[in-house]
């Protein structure tokens, strides 16, 4: 698969296009994937509504792995705005930080249903395709990542708040573009 060129009319003081695109599609992936697995919970165990929030929470996961892929071969072959006025170097790390964790966030808690999924010897749903398991059967392994994926999920809420009351925060009371460069 050939990646996709830097476009020369991409503007400097905003993301790509595609870039802005995936990364309000992300955000909504996401909002679906946490509220499917939190309203599953409104369901008896056992029903058909629970096993579908739960289907519906591994198949929008698995939707939020390959728009992360696409999104990070988007994002490492287009240039990165400017913020104008440029914020003190502390806050470009911590950027930094914050964006590799939202990565990897976006990245590993698919990866590690998939893992999940495969070592507890079920079907790995992809919109009408099963996807193939990455391990073999293994049910204290499973219980184990399953243990870490609850609680990096929870992590998650926290990371996302924080992106988002950064993005305000430069947006209304630093009143940089940080914001305006990747809204639509």
């Amino acid at each position: 698969m050939a990646i996709p060129k830097p476009v020369s009319t991409v503007s400097t003081q905003r993301y790509h296009a595609l870039s802005i695109g995936l990364h309000w599609l992300m955000l909504f992936l996401v909002i679906a994937v946490y509220a499917s697995i939190e309203l599953r919970e409104l369901f008896p165990k056992g029903t058909d509504a629970r096993k579908a929030m739960k289907m519906w929470h591994f198949m929008l996961g698995l939707s939020v792995l390959a728009f992360a892929v696409l999104r990070l071969i988007v994002r490492l072959r287009n240039p990165t705005p400017a913020i104008i006025p440029a914020p003190p170097a502390w806050q470009e790390m911590l950027a930094k930080v914050m964006h590799i964790a939202l990565y990897a966030l976006m990245l590993g808690m698919p990866l590690a249903g998939w893992l999940i999924l495969s070592a507890e010897a079920q079907p790995i749903p992809f919109f009408g395709l099963e996807l193939p398991a990455l391990i073999g059967p293994d049910k204290a392994l499973a219980k184990s990542i399953e243990e870490v994926h609850e609680t990096v999920g929870l992590v998650g809420y926290y990371l996302i708040g924080l992106h988002a009351l950064a993005g305000l925060y430069h947006h209304y009371m630093v009143k940089d573009n940080t914001l305006k460069r990747m809204l639509p």
